[in-house]
This record gives C-alpha cells, sequence and structure tokens, in this order.
C-alpha cells in the first residue's frame, strides 16, 4: 500500500515537473565559459549576460575573446578576459587562481564549451591532431572541473555545464576523433553527475548539452540526404544556445537539441547493430562526413606557400 502511494505521488511530481519547470535566477552569479572567442561560447556569454550574470572569458585566442568581452560591455555587462590553453592543466590552474584573486570570489557557473575536431580521416591524420582533440575535448574538463568544483562543493552552490555533442551519444564515420572525445565528455559529465548525488550535493547541479551539427562554420560541408536535411537541418547557433540555456535555468541533467535527436539514442539502445546501419544509410548519415572532410583538406591545400 505505501508503494503504490510513493508511485503515485512520483507519478503526480513528475508529471508536475514536466508542465511547470522552475526556472532559476542567476542574476549575479560568475560565469566562467571556455572557448569563448566564437561561435557558441561568444553566444553563451550573451545569454548569461542578459540573465544578469558576471562572464569570465577563457580562450586561446587573446583577440577573439576580447571582442566577445567587448559585445557584453555594450550589452551593459561585465566581462573578465583571460588567454588560456585549457589543453595544459596548468596554465588552467594557474589562471584559476588569477580569477579567485583578480575578482576576490568563486566561480559559481563552469561552461565547458571549447571544442575543436581534427577534419582528417584518422589514417591520414597527424597524431598530434587527434591528441589536441581528446586534450581540448575532453582532457580539459578533468583540470577546470578541478579547479572549480571544491569551492562549489565547499558553498554548496554551484552548476557545472558541459557541452556535448549528439556525436557523444552516437557515431558516425570519418570523425573518430571527435566522436571518441565527446563520448568521453559525456561519460565523464554523467559520472561526475553521479558521484554528485551520491554524496547528496544537492547545491550543485550538472546539465549536458548534446546538440546536434550546428551552423559555426566548424562541420562546414556536412551532408545528409537532402529529403531529410528538411526536417533536419544544422542547427542556427542562436537557437542552440537559447535551448542550451533554458535546460540549465530549470537545472534538467540533459538536454538533446534538436528534440528529434533523441530517436537515434533510443534506435542505438534498442535495435540491432544492422538496423541502426541501415537507418544510417537511409538518412545519409554514414557518409555525411565526406564532404566536410573534401572541404576542410581543399581548405588546407588552398593555402598559399610563401617562398622566402
Amino acid at each position: 500500500m505505501i508503494f503504490l502511494m510513493d508511485l503515485q505521488m512520483m507519478l503526480l511530481d513528475v508529471i508536475y515537473f514536466i508542465l511547470h519547470p522552475r526556472t532559476k535566477p542567476i542574476d549575479g552569479e560568475l560565469v566562467l565559459i571556455t572557448g569563448s572567442g566564437g561561435g557558441l561560447g561568444r553566444l553563451f556569454a550573451q545569454e548569461f549576460t542578459k540573465h544578469g550574470a558576471e562572464v569570465v572569458l577563457w580562450d586561446v585566442d587573446s583577440s577573439s575573446n576580447e571582442q566577445t568581452a567587448k559585445l557584453v560591455r555594450e550589452m551593459g555587462g561585465t566581462a573578465h578576459t583571460y588567454t588560456v590553453d585549457v589543453t595544459s592543466r596548468e596554465d588552467v590552474y594557474r589562471n584559476a587562481e588569477l580569477v579567485r584573486k583578480d575578482l576576490g570570489r568563486d566561480v559559481t557557473m563552469l561552461v565547458n564549451n571549447a571544442g575543436v575536431v581534427a577534419g582528417q580521416r584518422m589514417l591520414e591524420c597527424d597524431d598530434e591532431l587527434i591528441e589536441r582533440t581528446m586534450k581540448v575535448n575532453c582532457h580539459a574538463h578533468f583540470w577546470t572541473v578541478k579547479a572549480f568544483l571544491p569551492q562549489m562543493k565547499a558553498q554548496n552552490h554551484g552548476h557545472i555545464v558541459t557541452i556535448a555533442s549528439v556525436l557523444g551519444l552516437f557515431s558516425t564515420a570519418c570523425v573518430e576523433d571527435y566522436c571518441a572525445s565527446k563520448f568521453a565528455a559525456v561519460g565523464f559529465h554523467e559520472s561526475l553527475a553521479h558521484e554528485l548525488l551520491a554524496e547528496e550535493v544537492e547545491g550543485v547541479k550538472t546539465t549536458l548539452v548534446c546538440p546536434y551539427i550546428v551552423d559555426t562554420g566548424m562541420f562546414e560541408g556536412c551532408k545528409i540526404r537532402e529529403e531529410v536535411e528538411l526536417i533536419l537541418p544544422p542547427l542556427e547557433p542562436q537557437y542552440c544556445v537559447e535551448h542550451a540555456m533554458n535546460a540549465i535555468l530549470i537545472d534538467q541533467p540533459l538536454v538533446c537539441i534538436p528534440r528529434l535527436a533523441y530517436l537515434p539514442v533510443l534506435s542505438r539502445a534498442l535495435l540491432p547493430w544492422e538496423s541502426n546501419v541501415v537507418a544510417y544509410r537511409f538518412m545519409g548519415s554514414d557518409k555525411c562526413m565526406y564532404p566536410f572532410i573534401d572541404t576542410k583538406q581543399k581548405r588546407l591545400t588552398d593555402v598559399p606557400v610563401e617562398v622566402a
């Protein structure tokens, strides 16, 4: 009888939170964003500013990072820029201490957004490029979380956001480095989320963001079947960031953007490998990265060579 009552209450709670998600205020929060010099990182900086947060901008490109800061300040926001190589744990730890010293307070929200892709077939790709993808897209998350999570736990207040990809939930051909790094980022994030729940650190939230291909130029040339692309086109960056922000503001643990992206996840879990292969071929997903690889290679070969 008690079990049935608990089940009934649980179902009522589930329905309530689906229909009435609670949006939390983030004005006054100190939000650190990696890869803030452009793309999604720049848009996240602007979105957090709209909601009254103060932003700390980390990027390896100081010029583009300052441009992001300029846009934030033009909105009336506060931005602090640091030139950081997130692949170097020493650089991450040193700048984390510098942020605390400069601002006199702790980071309360961390957005691990920085990401790269080699854009070459694995057997033709330099080892250093593969290592770089793993370091930026996965290893860096360890260093940033180790730098900022202890203070969040001590205050029982914080939020860790991982910008992963649907290619961290299912894969496709010719982007082994990217898929491996994003699968690793998803695994890291989920294990961390379980750890916080197991330790009953209720004030530190986590959100895993898994968008479909975003039209930032990172995967320029990527192409699926035309008929399918009509209902699943590359995401507009602003659309992607706004949906991610909605998830962050309601402490949603996982969001796939768009919602259609949940279907391949379910398909991968429930159907035989061969069934998924057939579906991939029908959608053109099996070779969707071929044009991207070609575009990337053409761009490299078109770079003029300077003669001394």
